[in-house]
């Protein structure tokens, strides 16, 4: 009976405790590295091409708590900062990255685009795509 109350207390709070979840931020093998500063700037189509290959940034879909963490931690914006950010480069005629509905989405664009560039929970990288950048939260 007492195992089956702690068991049954462990399963209440469970949800209550954050477990770190690692990244990582992937390419296609025929793009060389980057660093975190050039993925920024990629992504904020601040750089758009690198030795004649045009640079594809691949975005999760607004609200995803993937994209969410990449925001933060490598573009250092919040979800409202990187809409306006968005808003003022539309009248400028600049498009936001192209958005995926699932990180298996990302990461089979990435692996079949030269230049394409994405990230993805770290579990989910093979020796299909290159590890760019990872990160933990």
């Amino acid at each position: 009976m007492k195992k089956i109350v702690i068991a049954s207390a462990v399963l209440l709070f469970l949800p209550l405790f954050s477990f770190a979840g690692e990244y990582a931020v992937i390419s296609n093998k025929s793009v060389k590295s980057f660093s975190e500063s050039e993925i920024k700037a990629i992504f904020l189509k601040k750089l758009t091409s690198i030795d004649d290959i045009t640079l594809v940034p691949v975005n999760l879909e607004a609200g995803d708590s993937l994209r969410l963490k990449f925001e933060e931690k490598l573009l250092d914006m919040s979800f409202e900062r990187l809409k306006s950010y968005w808003t003022k480069e539309h009248y400028l005629g600049h498009r936001p990255p192209v958005n995926m509905k699932s990180e298996e989405s990302v990461k089979a664009f990435v692996k079949k685009v030269d230049g394409a560039i994405g990230y993805i929970n770290s579990n989910s990288v093979d020796e299909s795509v290159k590890v760019l950048y990872k990160w933990s939260d």
